[in-house]
């Protein structure tokens, strides 16, 4: 999943960064209001992390120009403000949680977990692709019933290509979904997920389409 973060404060949009990654999701950065905005509508985010106060435009203008547009993506207000009319002029404007700062990294996750799961763009609560089953609210694989441990980047690869199932995934729209914008590195990285994946897998099941990408079946 990928997550655009628009914070200005160098530290805690670093923070941001590296602990989003860890967790498995893509993220881009950006310390401006009206870069924000531009970037928040080119590309297809599953959440928008958005502080308040912003060079360029305000956190409440970005969203509420955001909606405007009918940019439904599920947005995180984060503000140094405190207080009931802070949170409801941010609520009104069309984020759909807010948090005050300083905050808990657990308690960001789990309100990031759970706009996920309430999103109207949201798939169904798990993905099935024959006896492959995949929970991305919890990040758990099973097959047939077993249990499958994936790193954070073998789960998201994975889940890439499942929600496509039969069809081709290119190796671009995966470095898309699963790396962040400022991902320079070679895309052959995708393979070595991949053989990851088959072999944790024990299956054949992810074919690889040369000189395209990768295509999931449902084993027989």
């Amino acid at each position: 999943m990928r997550v655009l973060v628009i914070e200005d404060e160098q530290q805690l949009a670093d923070a941001l960064r590296w602990g989003l990654q860890a967790d498995g999701y893509a993220v881009d950065v950006v310390g401006n209001g009206a870069v924000g905005l531009e970037q928040a509508q080119l590309q297809p985010y599953q959440a928008i992390i958005l502080d308040i106060m912003l060079p360029g435009m305000n956190g409440y203008r970005v969203c509420a120009e955001l909606r405007r547009a009918g940019v439904t993506t599920p947005i995180l207000m984060l503000t140094a403000k405190n207080g009931e009319y802070d949170e409801a002029e941010a609520l009104d404007t069309g984020a759909d949680d807010y948090l005050t700062k300083p905050f808990a990294w657990v308690v960001l996750t789990a309100r990031l977990r759970a706009l996920l799961r309430r999103s109207p763009a949201a798939r169904s609560t798990t993905i099935q692709v024959g006896d492959l089953v995949l929970d991305p609210a919890r990040r758990r694989c099973h097959r047939a019933g077993r249990e499958i441990h994936l790193t954070s980047k073998e789960f998201s690869v994975l889940e890439c290509l499942a929600r496509q199932p039969g069809y081709v995934v290119s190796k671009s729209e995966i470095l898309d979904q699963v790396w962040d914008g400022a991902y320079q590195g070679d895309s052959n990285v995708i393979e070595v997920y991949v053989s990851a994946l088959r072999r944790k897998l024990d299956s054949d099941s992810i074919v690889t389409v040369r000189g395209v990408g990768y295509r999931l079946f449902a084993d027989a």
